[in-house]
């Protein structure tokens, strides 16, 4: 069983400060920037940052759907770790300054995949799946915080 990991990134017209912030608003802005990949979406617990429990399902392809409960925590500044508690999946997002006035946001996934076949494809083919969809999620929180 490998481990698989997808990773995107993306720079913003906005301070590190606003990004995070807004990344870390399970109540008010996740769930506007999230693209139609992700469905059923629910605050749980909290809702800003650390301690926040919540619900969503993904929706990689046409067949594969991962149904996710997310437990949120800090672990330093800057940092927001997502670990599913259905699965082996981790989702850290980092954003750091990048500038005068902007900041830099890197989002990295990374699961145990299937092993045989299945995980050759898995591999090969989940990363830029994700990377797509995480593409246009930067982008909805770019339009979002560069308002």
């Amino acid at each position: 069983m490998a481990q698989v990991e997808a990773t995107a990134e993306r720079v913003f017209a906005a301070d590190a400060e606003t990004v995070f912030d807004a990344l870390a608003d399970y109540k008010e802005v996740r769930g506007k920037v999230l693209p139609g990949h992700f469905s059923e979406y629910e605050v749980r617990e909290g809702g800003d940052g650390e301690g926040t429990l919540v619900h969503w399902k993904l929706q990689a392809t046409s067949k594969r759907v991962r149904d996710c409960l997310l437990e949120v925590t800090e672990p330093t500044d800057g940092r927001l770790v997502e670990k599913d508690r259905n699965s082996s999946m981790v989702t850290t997002w980092t954003v750091t300054p990048a500038g005068e006035g902007k900041s830099k946001a890197v989002v990295s996934t990374v699961w145990n995949g299937a092993g045989g076949i299945g995980g050759f494809f898995e591999k090969t083919f989940a990363p830029k799946g994700l990377g797509r969809i995480y593409d246009e999620l930067l982008q909805n929180l770019a339009t979002e915080v560069e308002k």
